[in-house]
């Protein structure tokens, strides 16, 4: 009975259900909050911002973006900021303007906004364009480049789908008598389109009259986005995006895409999760049902437990000494020793990264599993071997089936958890830049030893590690956005087939 003073409260009465549930709201709204600061930071990047013309009281000029207004400290003055580019012209990109300076400011429609492979973008007016067939001048200029810029996009795919098929045959060589005839072939033809790729120069011009000859091969993309119209800037936008996803990065991961990044961290997670599921539920099987349950039983679950609670670059050093140097530094001296002292596996690669993860994560999965095992009445036990089933038939067709929910949990948690982690990635396989995929046409297939990009490591490196912090700072929220919906993906493809499962098998009630 319960004593006097000791009643519980019934359900839905006292101030603990609404605390409760407002703490739900306020996660949600923090939660909501963050997904919009992402999305207006990292997504207004690829929007064609409008060019302004601004001309100070003393006659100078330039164009920029606008980018922040601050307040001066100590008065009334405020400075604007504003992104000029022209890096090759101004030695840098970005520059500070008193407000009360400026005399007047505009938009003239004909400024025009170059991304280049070398340098940033640049932003100024178009004089001329000079290729063999002459000189074209004004209007006729901008469409000329217009066409011009297409006509390149298709030779630069060619030429990086020839450079994608010489590294398969470079590797060959040693092989494959064919390849060396191969291999001469695909240089040959990336020589010719490297030819026919240049040959034409953009004749620029800054606002403030500065002239610049630019080769037209190291330019991308041309733009007026004050000539631009609402639905023109939606198409802009969207491929803008696109491109994001689907292409490489350059500039030292300051321009470009994060598509390596982002085949890097789902293969990595499949990877971990195929590693851990098994030996999770098999640790957790034996520790529940095989395992006698005694003071030792309880010491390894005391230290499972503490083990989630490592910090995970001890993990990362574990994984560098043990499965880098350890396991990879004898498979090396077995089967790799001619390659030697250049290592195959005993260095960091993607097959390094994922048992390092795998290795600690186990201990979510563990517990979440054994949570799920303890959940399953006995009567489902007694039941099932009264009926002649072995134990073996009773775990594997009654009480795993019924664990499955509590299982994938299991790996939902340890999905988010790997999926973020930089910090172990840093030792034992994760790159800077490693523009292929580690997938490619030569057996076999997958190169598990093969460094690899992770979008956790990418966002640290662009924000931490780049030359223009201000430059980068909208990749860095367009990349941590991205990351969070790759590890909502993954989640929700677990919750789903968890609620498949549990629809399926019956949910265990509540202890």
């Amino acid at each position: 009975m319960i004593g006097p003073g000791r009643a519980r409260l019934p359900r839905g009465e006292g101030p603990w259900p609404w605390l409760a549930a407002g703490s739900v709201a306020l996660s949600l709204l923090l939660l909501a909050g963050l997904l919009t600061l992402l999305a207006v930071r990292g997504m207004g990047h690829f929007w064609p911002s409008p060019l302004t013309l601004v001309t100070l009281e003393d006659g100078r000029q330039l164009a920029g973006q606008a980018v922040r207004e601050e307040r001066l400290p100590g008065g009334e003055k405020r400075e604007r900021l504003y992104r000029t580019a022209n890096r090759d012209l101004d030695g840098a990109i970005w520059r500070w303007v008193a407000v009360d300076e400026i005399a007047e400011e505009s938009r003239p429609r004909d400024l025009v906004v170059l991304e280049r492979t070398r340098w940033g973008t640049f932003q100024g007016r178009l004089l001329a364009l000079e290729s063999a067939a002459g000189r074209v001048e004004g209007e006729a200029a901008w469409a000329a480049l217009q066409v011009r810029l297409q006509e390149l996009a298709a030779l630069r795919a060619e030429r990086d789908r020839l450079r994608d098929e010489v590294v398969p045959l470079a590797r060959r060589l040693d092989r494959d008598p064919e390849a060396d005839s191969q291999l001469a072939r695909a240089n040959a033809r990336i020589r010719v389109l490297q030819a026919r790729m240049g040959g034409t120069r953009l004749v620029l011009e800054s606002v403030d009259g500065r002239r610049l000859e630019q080769p037209l091969e190291q330019v991308l993309r041309a733009w007026r986005p004050n000539a631009m119209s609402t639905p023109q800037k939606l198409a802009a936008w969207g491929q803008g995006v696109w491109r994001f996803l689907a292409e490489g990065p350059r500039a030292a991961n300051t321009a470009g895409g994060v598509w390596p990044a982002i085949f890097g961290t789902v293969l990595m997670v499949l990877l971990m999760s195929v590693v851990v599921t098994p030996f999770g539920v098999l640790a957790a099987i034996y520790l529940n049902e095989v395992a006698h349950q005694g003071r030792f039983t309880r010491l390894v679950r005391i230290a499972v437990r503490n083990l989630a609670g490592v910090p995970s670059i001890v993990y990362g050093v574990f994984g560098l000494g043990v499965f880098v140097y350890g396991i990879g530094g004898t498979l090396d001296e077995w089967f790799f020793a001619d390659q030697l002292p250049s290592p195959t596996f005993g260095t960091g690669g993607l097959l390094w990264a994922s048992l390092t993860l795998a290795l600690l994560t186990l201990p979510v999965v563990i517990v979440a599993t054994e949570e799920g095992l303890a959940r399953v009445p006995d009567h489902q036990r007694e039941g099932a071997l009264a009926l002649g089933a072995t134990r073996v038939e009773m775990l594997t067709r009654v009480i795993l089936p019924m664990t499955a929910p509590a299982m994938l949990t299991g790996v939902i948690l340890a999905v988010a958890r790997a999926a973020g982690e930089v910090a172990p990635l840093m030792l034992v396989g994760v790159a800077k830049l490693a523009p292929q995929v580690p997938v490619d046409g030569d057996f076999p297939f997958l190169h598990l030893e093969r460094k690899f990009m992770h979008l956790g490591y990418h966002i640290y490196d662009v924000a931490f590690h780049g030359g223009d912090v201000q430059a980068a700072l909208p990749l860095v929220y367009a990349t941590a956005l991205l990351l969070v919906l790759v590890i909502l993906v993954l989640n929700l493809t677990a919750i789903f087939l968890r609620h498949h499962l549990r629809a399926r098998h019956g949910a265990l009630p509540r202890r």
